[in-house]
């Protein structure tokens, strides 16, 4: 595969939990990767040879997706270092620094969960939809745009009240974007994970452990970033190019109903 047949993937928060089991499955893909993050360059230096050895070229840049200079530095880095993007995974979140019934939930709580997991993906999209228009155009490759949600969209879970809201408007966000970008043929989907086993389910692992043992989910086992990543992935190489706004669950059957 010679560099121009080889795809861009910018993915936010992609050094860490799902997000790196994402850009481990992109680099299997040939994608090269836009990865950006909190930390240091110096604290994710093994993750980047890690993925440079599985034959992608890789940028990172320290970005707070919340913060409107930060997504213009990141974009502009992109731009310089491979000068096409043909994917953007929205997949950098957080939940509350502080798990609070909603009777007592703070507003600075809801305020900054709704920059990172909405404000930011909502117009880090905007600038990359309008730049993968123009590429669109020029070159006519696939592109795509694809939200990684949860299942707290749709299942309450009234002691982080603002991170359910969050997924939910991210899943509108889907469907917007999907909506306004089907005339250039760019899809956008939305993935939306279960019980993941990463750091920022780990202060609940005991507690899932015994719902998972007393058969909450149908597949009784831990998701994986992995299991996010091979959607994603499906996705990326265009296997479902007539299915724009679509959600793809991860979630081993939580969400089917059961009787």
């Amino acid at each position: 595969m010679t560099a121009s047949d080889r795809r861009v993937a910018l993915v936010t928060g992609g050094t860490r939990g799902i997000g790196l089991g994402i850009a481990r499955a992109l680099a299997r893909e040939a994608c090269d990767l836009a990865l950006c993050g909190r930390r240091p360059e110096a604290e994710v230096a093994d993750i980047l040879h890690e993925l440079q050895g599985a034959g992608a070229q890789v940028l990172y840049r320290p970005a707070d997706i919340a913060r409107r200079e930060d997504r213009q530095r990141l974009l502009e880095a992109v731009q310089e270092r491979f000068g096409c993007l043909h994917v953007l995974v929205n997949n950098a979140g957080m939940a509350p620094r502080v798990r609070a019934d909603i009777l007592e939930a703070s507003e600075e709580s809801f305020e900054e969960v709704m920059r990172t997991n909405l404000q930011g993906p909502y117009f880090l999209t905007q600038a990359v939809a309008r730049w993968m228009i123009d590429q669109k155009r020029a070159d006519g490759h696939f592109r795509c745009i694809v939200n990684i949600s949860s299942i707290s969209a749709t299942v309450a879970s009234v002691s982080r009240g603002e991170y359910c809201l969050s997924k939910a408007a991210l899943s509108m966000a889907t469907a917007l974007w999907a909506a306004r970008l089907a005339e250039f043929d760019i899809p956008v989907y939305e993935v939306r994970p279960g019980i993941i086993d990463t750091d920022m389910t780990a202060p609940v692992k005991e507690k899932y452990d015994r719902l998972i043992a007393d058969g909450l989910l149908p597949q009784a086992r831990w998701g994986q970033p992995a299991d996010v990543g091979r959607a994603v992935a499906m996705l990326v190489r265009g296997d479902l190019p007539y299915s724009t706004g679509q959600v793809i669950l991860v979630d081993g059957g939580l969400t089917l109903p059961r009787l």
